[in-house]
């Protein structure tokens, strides 16, 4: 069953690759507790198939990055990306993007997290494994107060566009 609008998002652990270091956190992958990651924030949130794929990365990521400003003005404490993917590989693609540091980069490489919000599909067909069905949320202190989930392979309501004008 899928979350939705109202349920409390799933505990988990999600990677992120972290490129400068600080005294919380070593370079290279770091894992986080999404309970502790949410508490008290308020978190746009996108999740897509795959890091480098042509939708994600031409689209979907560039996206958030271009509505960065306008996502903090209306009260975001933190943009997400997330995607079963290693966190090597979200870091790798993060760089690539220049996102530096303006949307966490957040990997959950064995589709635990994905699987929890019930939001996975199985695209071994096309040589892809178990990934994350393509949506954004709206996150506020743990509860999804928005929820915005792609049919198939399409690109409609999970954007940036879309979910900044669904926060109040």
């Amino acid at each position: 069953m899928s979350i939705k609008i109202g349920d409390r998002v799933p505990d988990g652990t999600l990677g992120e690759f972290i490129e400068t270091p600080t005294e919380g956190c070593a370079l290279g992958p770091n894992n986080f507790q999404v309970a502790d990651m949410v508490k008290g924030k308020k978190i746009a949130l996108f999740a897509l198939p795959g890091a480098f794929t042509p939708t994600c990365s031409a689209k979907h990521l560039p996206g958030y990055l271009e509505h960065y400003d306008q996502f903090m003005s209306k009260g975001i404490d933190e943009i997400w990306c997330v995607s079963v993917n290693d966190p090597f590989v979200m870091g790798a693609w993060g760089r690539d993007c220049q996102v530096n540091g303006r949307v966490r980069m957040l990997a959950d490489g064995s589709a635990g997290w994905t699987r929890a919000m019930g939001l996975d599909q199985d695209l071994s067909a096309r040589g892809m494994g178990v990934r994350s069905k393509r949506y954004s949320a709206l996150i506020e202190d743990g509860v999804v107060t928005q929820l915005n989930v792609e049919e198939g392979g399409a690109f409609e309501v999970s954007d940036a566009a879309t979910l900044l004008k669904q926060i109040g």
